[in-house]
């Protein structure tokens, strides 16, 4: 009689994810059967799936409880396939890079008339996206009869590459980029997830008065960040009595997962905030 060789690690893990959708999601999923690599190549050519316009993009699979009845206005064209569904409302906040989707959460109920996408960092790990996903259709799940958890949704996607596939012009009220790859070696400094290219990427897709925030531990990468922005015309650095009672700031400070590392290891968050300055009039 043959032996059957016992399940490795990677065997457990995929059985586990599976058994999981199976059983309907209604249990939170565990971290641990979802592990990756901490941070992904921005450069690498992933196999990713993007629309070639914005007006192409499906998010009504993304945020069903929001596809638009015909009483409604839409306010998004989405053609993905056959596919002509439409939303009520547009995505209007994207936690960039958003890891195991901590903040996307916790701010699910805090900004309930906005929609919110963890652009799953847009999120280039596969399994972390996963996770991500998973995890939002066991809260989906959990409170079926709230609505709770309808306005958050995570996808793969490279947005050093293509967020202007995703999101049109001033869409956005508020971008994240919490505790971003800190690329230290000099050479690496080009896949920063700030710069002056990216940064004007950025100005495009949020609207004036919108507010871009970053979180790191790392003070290098705070004053680069704060040194790029602050050189960008299309942006202002906000006042810190105005970040210290921003929600948002102070949601950001302690729910993200690298937040609340660096807190059991007493570090520092390094802090900035920067609002989408309005276009001159000859733009």
């Amino acid at each position: 009689m043959a032996v059957q060789a016992p399940s490795t690690k990677r065997q457990k893990r995929e059985d586990y994810r599976k058994a999981h959708k199976e059983d309907g999601l209604a249990e939170l999923p565990k971290k641990k059967f979802y592990r990756q690599r901490a941070h992904a190549n921005p450069f690498s050519d992933h196999q990713l799936t993007y629309p070639a316009n914005p007006s192409l993009m499906d998010w009504a699979s993304y945020y069903p409880a929001y596809i638009a009845t015909r009483a409604e206005p839409a306010v998004s064209n989405l053609t993905v396939g056959t596919s002509t569904s439409q939303l009520s409302k547009d995505v209007t906040v994207a936690d960039i890079g958003c890891g195991f989707g901590g903040l996307l959460v916790a701010l699910a109920p805090k900004l309930p008339d906005e929609l919110l996408i963890d652009c799953q960092g847009m999120e280039i790990r596969t399994q972390v996206t996963e996770f991500v996903q998973d995890k939002i259709k066991a809260l989906r799940n959990q409170n079926a009869d709230s609505g709770l958890y309808q306005n958050i949704a995570c996808l793969r996607a490279n947005t050093m590459k293509f967020l202007p596939n995703f999101f049109k012009k001033s869409q956005l009220s508020k971008i994240f980029l919490c505790f971003p790859d800190p690329h230290f070696k000099a050479r690496k400094h080009k896949a920063r997830i700030v710069s002056l290219t990216l940064n004007s990427e950025y100005a495009f897709a949020m609207r004036p008065g919108g507010i871009v925030y970053t979180i790191t531990d790392v003070e290098d990468l705070h004053k680069w960040m704060v040194k790029h922005f602050e050189e960008h015309p299309s942006f202002e650095r906000v006042a810190k009595d105005e970040e210290a009672d921003d929600e948002c700031v102070k949601t950001m400070m302690v729910e993200t997962e690298e937040g609340k590392k660096v807190e059991r290891n007493k570090g520092e968050k390094f802090v900035a905030c920067f609002r989408r300055l309005e276009d001159p009039p000859w733009l």
